[in-house]
């Protein structure tokens, strides 16, 4: 199982970005797939997660109203569309997927497969 995550980068205060994760190995559109963030010096959270079955979505309360994840079971993908970003929000973002784990889904040990991290920075 890999999954790759991309679509980071420097970003203006109040921008935007996608992040992409592929996955290989393993159905998107099957497992329950998030993505997390973590800062210098921070504990990894969570940032969102789409739940199967049943596809409810969550995001942490940082995020709500300006990430929306999604997901695209044709390309196997995940993504993340982040809009009215801060410097708060400057963190690797990772993506993950369920796989086997029975831990909570809003923890990192929920999470069997992990993408490697991409870079966001929010910065003028």
């Amino acid at each position: 199982v890999q999954l790759q995550a991309s679509g980071g980068g420097l970003v203006q205060p109040g921008g935007s970005l996608r992040l992409s994760c592929a996955a290989s190995g393993l159905t998107f559109g099957s497992d329950t797939v998030g993505w997390f963030r973590q800062a210098p010096g921070k504990e990894r959270e969570f940032v969102s997660f789409i739940v199967w079955p049943g596809g409810n979505i969550y995001y942490a309360d940082s995020v709500k109203g300006r990430f929306t994840v999604s997901r695209d079971n044709a390309k196997n993908t995940l993504y993340l569309q982040m809009s009215s970003l801060t410097p708060e929000d400057t963190a690797v973002y990772y993506c993950a997927a369920r796989g086997s784990s029975r831990g909570v889904y809003y923890e990192t040990s929920g999470y069997e497969y992990w993408g490697q991290g991409t870079q966001v920075t929010v910065s003028s």
